[in-house]
């Protein structure tokens, strides 16, 4: 009865969705697909509450009818939770005519849960229906088969429990996954609204800075100035500047348009506006009245651009007038370029003046006192023993009394020093009258190495060429000033001297010793070098510091890869190291005969088509492969040219380097970097003073 009730029911439903719509065509699909098994199961439900309720509850402790209702209860609540009320309703308005399904969802409805809902007799009838029976009774004893049989078996009743246990299983699923959805639709709701409230902040934010961005241009261009508008220390004389190049511009455009009333009185204020901003770069430099000259400026500025504003013309002129500063900017570019070059090169006087003082006071001196103390500790390998070649008396000074300064144990150091014939005297002399304290130092001189020789040297060979001199003193007669720079760089005389790659003859300048420190003349040691002593260099020969970045510094930037003996040997992407603080194994050095590699290259590159002059590309060819990379901070450099070097690195340094042109002996030094190395020179040294030398 109960198949037939609900096949009814599925009839009526489908003649109604004819007239419905979509909406309602879902609904009831969704009565037929899913409303009646859940019905269903809340049937099998009570049943199997009534067909086993003694095996949970005794007759004495709880009524059978009230195990009923809550059975009930639970199974249309299930079906409540489950769709919202307004499908409930819709599905009892369109059921009234299908039997017990609409009367139960309208029971649901209603919350009206009680036992009159469904018949006793109806339920035990489905239930038995189901399983093949007429009639099971209330207690679940008693099941007369159809026909007037034999009792069901156990077994049937066990079926009959685990098929309402799986129902109630797909109850339950279908429960979760409601309970997931809404978490879900919830979070999802949570983001839109937090999306929501960041475009309305951004938009907020935009707005504002778009405000700001106006109230500032007008302020900036306003004729007028309010005592709070300025915030910058330079912001009216960058003002002031505008209104020049403005003045400017509409002076030329009245001078085409023969308004000469309107030239004359612009031209006034232009020289007037001159003179007050001067060099000035900060309000403060300006002078007193500065700000009345800015108003009357502005005044007629606005007056001038109401009767000759045309965009275009405008337009045009400061295009010209870019294009003009543009090349003013190049020419002064090229000048300072040279003039750093000529300073480079440049001995300053009070450095000669010391040379030539120093000298003669040293032929002067007897014979016997020309001598130093402790030259049995130059050739002893247990000590730490420093090269260092260089022209630059003062400059020699400055490493020697820095690097014994820090030192932990400085009767352990042995500075070598190696100079050329000219300054040899003077350097000796300045050593002999300010001594390192308990270190030992030996100056000698490069042209008393007989070995070194152009039979033996095959880049004193090139630089005794014609070819060389040619490169180096001959005249181009070059008619501008960017035309004779091409080599500028390449033609300074440090290139010239041996002192320069003496760097590559370490071993035999040194037999006796295994390890050596080099250091170049422009550099301030800062913290005690003897761990680089006890540095492993794993099998190779040369300890330094790596210079490469993301995209400088590497090979290809010194070297020649075009040359297929360069890209045959060489990976452009190779990374650089620094010359100026390089600790080197000699033994090692003598066993892999770096000499002898450094004179093949030098040999190939006698038309240096392989790389330009200096001492850095040779050193990258013989050292390739055979480098060492120490930490960082043993080694900063820059502080020749770039402005940028961090006070922390260089605080933190054990040598900082002044490679470049900006010397810090030289007037062209970086100020904020002098320091570091003009507290080690010795003002009051008499030489010094007598030299006008104050650093």
């Amino acid at each position: 009865m109960a198949s037939r009730r609900l096949s009814g029911a599925g009839v009526s439903l489908r003649n109604n969705n004819r007239s419905c719509s979509h909406r309602g065509s879902i609904i009831c699909l969704l009565s037929v697909s899913v409303i009646a098994p859940l019905m269903i199961l809340a049937l099998r439900t009570s049943a199997n509450l009534l067909l086993t309720g003694q095996s949970f509850f005794s007759e004495e402790s709880v009524d059978p009818t009230r195990t009923e209702e809550l059975a009930r209860r639970r199974a249309l609540e299930a079906i409540e939770a489950f769709f919202p009320t307004e499908v409930l309703e819709l599905i009892s308005l369109r059921s009234e005519e299908s039997g017990t399904l609409g009367a139960g969802l309208t029971s649901v409805e209603r919350k009206d849960l009680s036992s009159s809902w469904v018949r006793e007799e109806g339920l035990m009838a489905e239930v038995g229906a189901q399983f093949g029976v007429d009639k099971i009774s209330k207690d679940g004893k008693q099941e007369v088969a159809a026909g007037g049989g034999s009792v069901v078996a156990n077994s049937d009743r066990e079926s009959i429990q685990q098929h309402i246990q799986s129902k109630e299983d797909e109850l339950a699923k279908l429960s979760r996954k409601k309970l997931r959805l809404e978490r879900h639709y919830k979070r999802l709701s949570e983001l839109m609204q937090q999306d929501e409230e960041k475009s309305k902040k951004l938009e907020a934010e935009a707005i504002q800075k778009s405000k700001e961005v106006d109230t500032s241009i007008t302020r900036r261009y306003s004729i007028w100035r309010p005592e709070s508008v300025w915030e910058n220390p330079d912001a009216l004389v960058r003002l002031m500047r505008d209104q020049l190049i403005m003045a400017r511009v509409y002076a030329n455009i009245a001078q085409a348009k023969s308004q000469f009333e309107i030239v004359q009185d612009l031209k006034f204020h232009i020289k007037e506006h001159a003179c007050t901003i001067g060099d000035a770069n900060a309000d403060i430099e300006l002078p007193k009245g500065a700000d009345e000259k800015m108003k009357l400026m502005g005044q007629l500025l606005a007056q001038v651009r109401e009767q000759h504003y045309e965009a275009h013309v405008m337009v045009n002129k400061l295009r010209a007038m870019l294009h003009v500063a543009e090349d003013n900017v190049h020419m002064l570019k090229t000048q300072s370029t040279y003039m750093s070059q000529v300073a480079a090169k440049t001995v300053p006087k009070g450095l000669h003046c010391l040379s030539m003082s120093l000298t003669v006071d040293f032929h002067s001196l007897p014979f016997e006192q020309h001598e130093f103390a402790h030259q049995e500790r130059l050739e002893d390998p247990n000590l730490y023993h420093y090269a260092l070649f260089s022209d630059n008396i003062l400059a020699a000074s400055v490493v020697v009394a820095s690097t014994i300064i820090n030192a932990k144990e400085p009767e352990k150091h042995v500075f070598h020093v190696v100079t050329d014939k000219l300054n040899f005297g003077a350097m000796k002399m300045w050593f002999l009258t300010n001594l390192p304290g308990v270190a030992t130092i030996q100056v000698q001189n490069v042209d008393d190495f007989r070995w070194l020789n152009a039979s033996y040297s095959p880049v004193l060979r090139q630089l005794e060429s014609a070819a060389m001199r040619d490169f180096y003193f001959k005249s181009d007669h070059s008619s501008t000033l960017s035309t004779g720079m091409s080599n500028l760089k390449y033609r300074n005389p440090k290139y010239l001297s041996m002192l320069n790659h003496l760097r590559f003859y370490l071993p035999e300048v040194f037999p006796k010793l295994d390890k050596i420190l080099f250091l170049d003349d422009d550099i301030v040691v800062q913290k005690d070098l003897t761990p680089l002593w006890t540095v492993d260099l794993k099998g190779n020969v040369n300890g330094a510091v790596e210079t490469c970045g993301a995209s400088f510094h590497r090979f290809d930037k010194y070297l020649n890869f075009s040359n297929p003996l360069i890209s045959s040997h060489f990976s452009p992407d190779a990374c650089g190291w620094a010359y100026g603080m390089n600790v080197f194994d000699l033994k090692e050095w003598k066993k892999r005969d770096i000499t002898g590699i450094y004179h093949r290259w030098q040999s190939l590159n006698e038309d240096r088509e392989l790389w330009k002059l200096g001492t850095l590309p040779p050193g990258l060819i013989t050292f390739y492969n055979l480098t060492h990379p120490l930490e960082k901070s043993w080694h900063v450099l820059g502080l020749g040219y770039n402005p940028a070097v961090e006070d922390s690195e260089i605080k933190t340094a054990a040598v900082i380097h002044y490679n470049g042109n900006l010397k810090p002996w030289l007037e062209i030094a970086m100020t904020k970097f002098k320091p570091y190395w003009s507290k080690f020179v010795k003002n009051d040294n008499p030489y010094l003073q007598q030299c006008n030398i104050n650093y």
